[in-house]
């Protein structure tokens, strides 16, 4: 079985960090997913730093301008992950943009993301149609879940279809706001949580963008599976290096 789909059978809250690769120095990446998970997170995004991001706030573009700066590709990263499976067996996830992918090849990626041990993958420029219709194939033949973001916007029609194609969890962005923007929810947000729990999808739902402290990590595993933490994180690497990364998670469980 996929990892993820381990990790969503186990009964407590799933917290999942997003960091961006190669940042803040280009060889931190592996370090950084090792006491990750030595501090209790339960899931890994890895960012793959792409130079055109629409999703990112701008703690995160400027983690990717750097990481880009120091020198990360695609191969970089590869290579980085390459021995990641002797030491880490938590569920690790690749969040990047189309364009990086294809340009090294659809086929050639998943393959390279299985040979790793890469659990999936996150794409928020790949519409789920296009990925139903061209890429679903692929991806299962690697073993690779494809995770797809949802919106309060989304229409419930969309978020079925997302459901019938998905085979691990939702990505639910917690509103329409980019990465980093936010500071709580209100009830606006706490309806749309509700609304989507209430739908009783196959695939269990994760919430992302405004998760930054224990309270907001609470609100939003209050309705949901877990959540993601990723501008906040950053923002402590920004300020403390890799030293401090137990102190982090500390904070929010």
């Amino acid at each position: 079985m996929n990892r993820i789909n381990q990790k969503l059978k186990e009964t407590k809250k799933i917290l999942s960090i997003y960091f961006s690769a190669g940042y803040p120095n280009l060889n931190d990446t592996i370090q950084i997913i090792q006491d990750l998970e030595k501090n209790g997170v339960d899931m890994i995004e890895i960012g793959l730093p792409f130079s055109d991001p629409l999703a990112d706030g701008p703690t995160i573009q400027a983690s990717s301008t750097q990481a880009l700066n120091n020198g990360m590709t695609t191969q970089v990263l590869f290579d980085q992950l390459k021995d990641i499976r002797k030491t880490v067996s938590i569920p690790l996830v690749i969040m990047g943009y189309f364009n990086p992918m294809l340009q090294y090849g659809i086929e050639n990626f998943c393959q390279k993301c299985a040979e790793i041990g890469i659990d999936g993958l996150i794409i928020p420029d790949l519409p789920v149609d296009v990925y139903a219709d061209e890429y679903k194939t692929t991806f299962e033949k690697y073993g690779l879940k494809n995770i797809f973001l949802i919106t309060p916007q989304t229409s419930v029609e969309r978020i079925n279809f997302i459901d019938s194609v998905s085979d691990g969890f939702i990505y639910m962005v917690s509103s329409a706001s980019v990465t980093g923007s936010q500071t709580g929810f209100g009830s606006a947000q706490e309806e749309y949580f509700k609304r989507i729990a209430d739908m009783n999808l196959k695939n269990p739902q994760v919430i992302g963008f405004g998760i930054n402290n224990k309270e907001t990590f609470n609100q939003a595993t209050q309705y949901a599976k877990g959540a993601i933490i990723g501008s906040a994180f950053i923002q402590h690497l920004t300020e403390n290096g890799t030293g401090k990364i137990e102190e982090f998670v500390q904070a929010i469980r």
